[in-house]
């Protein structure tokens, strides 16, 4: 029998306080007032989505702390924490700071970084006349960002013994890797920075590094993902990873999970297949992005957030999916130690782990069903 896979679960920490985003939005502001005021956009659409739990601050440490002991009773072995982090530093770093790290019970999983050096706009509901929110911050990174961040990960988290450690290496992964090699400076200055991230890494007395990068906007055209692995080979990425499955942008207003299922394992198996890296295929829990648009405007085809929403979701479909991505791992197609599934708490992107009122418990259930729990 094949070796049970890393079951790692995108985390989204925007469910606490952040004084950037309060002076956007108002004291006290969290994407829960997006989750709250969510409607159906329409007949049958399930929204709003209530977490079972109630609203919670995620920087306290007792929240933390029913996470972690949730995630690890149901067979999920770590989280993968989007980082957000411009020029002028981090920031919604309160949840992995105060909360997480300060749980009396984080020894219990481990935890891992994603660099989200993408726009931070979408989580501000968008109109027809403004779709998105204005770049408030930017998403551009310097050279110095860059050196100053990576030396924040390998003092502060990557000595933590509870860091991930994927195919032989500290896993870390960037969300845009074309746009943070063009925001360095280009192909040879990316590819310096990284290997002297590599070595300071090794000069602390840590190891290996393992750099992954997203894949999802790769389309599985002949030559192009070959092409994409080749330049990801020579910048220094050690892996790849998915987000989550293509969607059909000729739909709207709705995809069946099932024809999204159908569609998304195909995906995930040919880039087993043909990536020679390390690939970490993905197997989301749905998609619903609806609450991220102004309520009061129609609901039609505008482009993100105005998107399709993935309906008909639920746990036995999601089971279905991950049985047959555990089949692809015991004949030897996965060839990863890891299986990504986000998310843990992308509410408002009908993405998430956490129970609801709707189905309580039952897609971490899922997840112990298939996987188990780690030995």
């Amino acid at each position: 029998m094949a070796k049970r896979p890393i079951i790692a679960s995108y985390y989204f920490p925007n469910w606490h306080c952040d004084p950037r985003i309060e002076a956007l939005h108002g004291k006290g502001w969290t994407e829960w007032e997006v989750v709250k005021h969510a409607t159906p956009r329409f007949p049958g659409h399930r929204q709003p989505r209530v977490p079972l739990w109630g609203y919670r601050d995620e920087s306290r440490p007792e929240v933390m702390m029913q996470k972690i002991a949730a995630a690890k009773r149901h067979g999920v072995d770590a989280f993968i924490f989007d980082w957000y982090c411009f020029n002028d530093g981090p920031y919604r770093q309160r949840c992995l700071d105060e909360g997480f790290l300060k749980a009396p019970n984080c020894q219990d999983i481990q935890f891992a970084m994603m660099w989200c050096n993408h726009n931070p706009i979408y989580v501000h509901p968008g109109s027809y006349w403004k779709p998105a929110e204005i770049n408030w911050i930017g998403d551009d990174v310097t050279p110095e960002t860059f050196r100053r961040e990576t030396a924040l990960y390998i003092e502060k988290y990557f000595c933590q013994p509870n860091y991930l450690r994927v195919d032989g290496g500290l896993y870390f992964s960037i969300y845009q890797p074309q746009v943070m090699v063009t925001n360095l400076g280009g192909e040879d200055v990316a590819r310096e920075l990284i290997a002297e991230f590599r070595a300071n890494v090794r000069k602390a007395g840590l190891g290996e590094l393992n750099l992954g990068a997203r894949c999802d906007e790769y389309e599985m055209a002949p030559g192009k993902l070959e092409a994409y692995e080749a330049w990801m080979r020579r910048i220094g990425f050690d892996s790849v990873c998915s987000y989550s499955w293509l969607r059909d942008p000729g739909v709207f207003p709705t995809q069946d999970y099932a024809d999204w299922m159908q569609k998304g394992l195909a995906e995930m198996q040919d880039k087993c297949r043909r990536f020679q890296l390390p690939y970490s295929p993905a197997c989301p829990v749905g998609w619903d992005v609806s609450p991220r648009t102004v309520q009061s405007d129609m609901f039609e085809k505008l482009g993100f957030p105005f998107d399709a929403v993935v309906v008909n979701d639920c746990p036995d479909f999601f089971e279905m999916a991950l049985a047959k991505l555990k089949e692809m791992y015991d004949n030897g197609i996965c060839k990863s130690e890891m299986l990504q599934i986000p998310c843990w708490n992308e509410w408002t992107e009908g993405a998430y782990l956490e129970p609801d009122t709707y189905y309580g418990y039952g897609y971490l259930e899922a997840i112990r069903n298939v996987f188990g729990l780690a030995k």
